[in-house]
């Protein structure tokens, strides 16, 4: 017969005490507005970056693959503007928070940035939920247990995936590229 919770070594009673109450955070509603109030430490102020416009033959390119935009500075920047019009800029803006947080090496930064993120672009009605499926979400969602620089990886590669077979090719028909073209 079943010997009920008794029968567990205490460490993996332990364990699941741990991760109950670690997921039982995340998964709390606010009850008030006030609780979706998140105070971050000020950061000092940076300077804009100053983007050099690519030549013609730099922005051709891009055509290649979603990478070569995004591991250029100009190349970004006009892809966020281009979906920023399309109404999913919370796209790109994911996949940007995820590379910020993959570079993060302070625990506590890594926690709050982890946090922010799923609270931003992975919960359900956040306010800028991305579309990614029901196990992509529960995969990130048990990821947020135990942080690594791959937390969000999944999720991650869904979106990239979403953004080079969809936005990207509608990019590339865009004034936002076709006046890169031209000298």
């Amino acid at each position: 017969m079943c010997k009920g919770l008794a029968a567990l070594p205490q460490t993996c009673f332990e364990r699941a005490k741990e991760i109950k109450t670690k997921l039982g955070v995340l998964l709390q509603k606010p009850e008030n507005a006030i609780d979706l109030i998140i105070t971050y430490p000020e950061k000092t102020e940076k300077k804009p970056e100053k983007f050099q416009k690519p030549t013609p033959e730099e922005a051709a390119q891009w055509r290649e693959s979603l990478d070569h935009v995004l591991n250029n500075s100009y190349g970004l920047a006009a892809f966020h503007d281009f979906l920023l019009s399309e109404f999913s800029e919370e796209n790109i803006e994911f996949w940007m928070a995820c590379e910020d947080f993959k570079k993060t090496k302070n625990p506590v930064k890594m926690a709050t940035k982890a946090k922010k993120i799923y609270e931003d672009f992975i919960q359900s009605d956040g306010p800028r939920e991305i579309n990614i499926d029901y196990f992509t979400k529960d995969m990130t969602l048990r990821n947020l247990v135990d942080l690594t620089p791959g937390t969000f990886d999944l999720a991650q590669k869904r979106i990239y995936a979403l953004m080079a077979n969809d936005s990207f090719g509608r990019f590339l028909q865009s004034d936002y590229y076709l006046e890169l073209l031209v000298k």
